[in-house]
Parts: structure tokens; sequence; C-alpha cells
């Protein structure tokens, strides 16, 4: 695993992301991105927006120009000068007075549900480096410094024969809702969700710093991970790194056991 060059730009309802990574979906979407640095993706449903490229925002949607969100993505560009030295600036926080609002609708008491739970209301970053890629040779995103870490722990396991795998890294909140949007209209309550999934804003996921770990051969996010060399190598290792389990047996949160998930948990 080389050394991160592309980030994400994580604005409130719009990512902007390397074109580069980015597939086209028709053959005028490839036309332009071959020619552009960076796409807008909306997070809520992953639609392409625009392209950036030496001639300016081009829209790929009409009336792209009333994009909520839009102007706290281009700003967002803009401030990105230098990629060589993003992993080692300070990543701030974005702001979750959006995510609260989201969660009333639901009718989710956030102060309730933390109170109840011990888990904090975690917001995303507002930058995220690329790790590598995933099992599914999907864009590996984590906060930079994470990304370094993880990066070190996977090299680490190798020169000793352990494979380890990506299975998931950075979420967004838009993820986490969405999940529960398509639970809800299947007929299930929230509080039945909530037996299964985090509610949205408490996954560490969301902060770039998680990522769910496993092994070729073995199923993703099953306890059977703890009979692997690799989760034996990792409970010996991972805090080396900077990486601890966040689920273990009986934890205060009351989140089943998940041998599988490990938070980047220095700095």
């Amino acid at each position: 695993m080389g050394p991160a060059r592309a980030y994400l730009l994580n604005a409130p309802d719009i990512e902007v992301w390397p074109a580069t990574l980015l597939r086209a979906r028709s053959n005028h979407d490839a036309r332009l991105l071959a020619r552009a640095s960076h796409v807008f993706r909306r997070k809520r449903d992953g639609r392409y927006l625009a392209v950036q490229g030496q001639g300016g925002v081009q829209p790929l949607l009409p009336r792209f120009l009333r994009e909520p969100g839009l102007d706290a993505a281009v700003a967002a560009l803009a401030r990105f000068h230098d990629p060589r030295r993003a992993g080692l600036q300070a990543v701030a926080p974005l702001p979750v007075s959006r995510l609260r609002q989201r969660l009333d609708a639901l009718g989710l008491d956030a102060d309730a549900y933390a109170g109840r739970t011990g888990l904090a209301l975690v917001p995303e970053p507002t930058l995220l480096a690329l790790a590598g890629y995933d099992r599914y040779r999907r864009p590996l995103w984590l906060h930079p410094r994470a990304a370094l870490a993880w990066r070190q722990l996977h090299d680490a396991a190798a020169r000793e024969d352990v494979a380890l795998e990506a299975i998931s890294g950075y979420r967004s909140h838009d993820y986490q809702l969405g999940i529960f949007d398509r639970k809800r209209a299947r007929g299930q309550s929230v509080d039945a969700i909530l037996g299964v999934n985090a509610a949205p804003g408490y996954s560490e996921h969301h902060s770039g710093r998680a990522l769910d770990i496993g092994t070729p051969g073995e199923p993703p996010a099953e306890e059977t991970f703890e009979n692997t060399p690799a989760f034996a190598w990792l409970q010996d290792n991972a805090a080396h790194f900077g990486f601890g389990m966040s689920y273990p047996r009986d934890n205060p949160h009351g989140i089943v056991y998940e041998p599988w998930h490990w938070c980047w948990q220095a700095g």
C-alpha cells in the first residue's frame, strides 16, 4: 500500500471526489470526466451533479445551481490548494445541526438515545484520505491520520504473512439515514431498527476513524472472524498502531460483539 494521494472533500450535502475514482454513467459524462479534476456528488443518493475542470464547473444535471449545499462544496474545493499537505493539516468536523433536524423528523430523541447507550453524536470530518480499496474494490476513505495508521497496520501484518482486508470505512450520516428510511418503508418501527442498527450519527464509521476488518475466505462482519489468525494478530498488535476493538463482549453500549470493528483512537 502506497501513501494516499487522493482526498474526498466533505460538505454537509455534497462530496467532492477526485474524478479519476469515478466511472462515467453516460457518454456525455465520460467526456466531461476525462477532462475533469473533481466531481460534485450528492450525498443522499450518490448522483453526480457537476465536474470541475480547467473551464470551471460544468453541470451534469439540470438546475445544478439550485442544488442545496452547493456553495459549501464549491468553497471546500476552493480551499483545497495543496493535496501534498492535506493529510498533515488539522481536519475540522462538519456541523451536526442538519443531522439533529433529521433525527427529530424520525421521532428519535438524540439526547435520550445518547444517555441510554453512552454513545456520542459523531460529526463527519471535512476531509478524508484514500486509504486503498476495500474487499469489493470500492475506494476506502478514512480520516487522513487513520488512513496512514491503517496502511501501516496492514503492511505490518502482511510482513508476517497475515492478510487483512478492509470491509468498509467511512460512512456518511446520509448513508445511515438511508438504511433507516428503507427499513421504515418496509414497515419497521424506529425502535425495531435501533435493535439492529446504531442511530444515524452515532456510528464510529461517521468519523472516518473506524473500519470493519476481515481476512480472505471469511464472511464479512461475522463472529467467526475471532477464530482467524488475522484476529489473533490484531489483538496482539493493533494497539501499537492506535487501533482498538470498540465493541467487545458485554460492552457498556449494548452493541453486539463485533470482533471485526476497529477504531483508530490515537490523536
